[in-house]
């Protein structure tokens, strides 16, 4: 049996499903976008496919193949969680604790805005 994928960086505190290399199919291809002679002469960019679940993600985020490669199994990882356990997912869960408080954040400064405008209105008056 193949040895089981980790995440490494910030996001090891997720309960995430497991992979085995086996699962994956892995390419090395051209990245494209920005960079000239540097992205169009080396295959750098990761292509990894999870054989399960069809699930195919492509990184080419940094220069270096190694760290591309880790960086896709991150993604991926993250996806196939996703895939299998829906809403029951820590991703899913961190993805709606951040959606609401970019909402809470959002409607904090529409308040204030409110507020100044309303003071600056009461200025007014009180100068007539």
């Amino acid at each position: 049996r193949a040895p089981l994928l980790q995440p490494s960086g910030k996001k090891t505190s997720f309960n995430l499903l497991g992979l085995t290399e086996a699962e994956l199919k892995e390419q090395f291809v051209r990245g494209d976008g920005p960079g000239g002679q540097a992205t169009n002469k080396t295959n750098n960019c990761v292509v990894l496919k999870h054989i399960p679940s069809g699930i195919v993600v492509k990184c080419h985020q940094t220069r270096s193949a190694e760290q591309n490669r880790k960086i896709a199994r991150e993604i991926l990882q993250e996806k196939v969680d996703l895939f299998y356990k829906g809403e029951d997912s820590d991703v899913f869960k961190e993805k709606k604790a951040s959606e609401k408080k970019k909402q809470e954040k959002k409607r904090r400064a529409k308040e204030n805005l409110e507020r100044k405008r309303h003071f600056k209105e009461m200025q007014q008056l009180d100068k007539k």
